[in-house]
C-alpha cells in the first residue's frame, strides 16, 4: 500500500521482507515491534511459525505515523 504522501525519492521507507507479529490476519499496518525485516523471501519463510502468530510477509515502511510511531504497512502476506 503506496500512499501518494510518501515521496519514492528519499529512500526512507521501502519494500522489504519481514516476518510479523500478527494476532490478526485483518490488520494493515504495524508497529515496528512487531516487525522483523528478514534479507530475503526465502528467510521470511523459513523463519515463519504459525503457533506463535509470526506470518511471513512482504511491507512497505517503515515511516513515521502522525503519533511519532514507526508503521510498516502490509503489501501482501507471503503464506497464502
Amino acid at each position: 500500500m503506496k500512499s501518494s504522501l510518501i515521496d519514492p525519492d528519499a529512500n526512507l521507507a521501502r519494500e522489504c521482507y519481514a516476518l510479523v507479529y500478527s494476532p490478526s490476519p485483518n490488520r494493515k499496518r504495524f508497529p515496528e515491534n512487531c516487525v522483523t525485516v528478514k534479507a530475503t523471501e526465502e528467510d521470511a519463510r523459513a523463519d515463519a511459525n504459525p503457533a506463535k502468530k509470526l506470518v511471513p510477509a512482504v511491507l512497505f515502511g517503515p515511516s513515521r505515523s502522525s503519533e511519532g510511531f514507526r508503521l510498516f504497512y502490509l503489501v501482501r502476506w507471503l503464506d497464502n
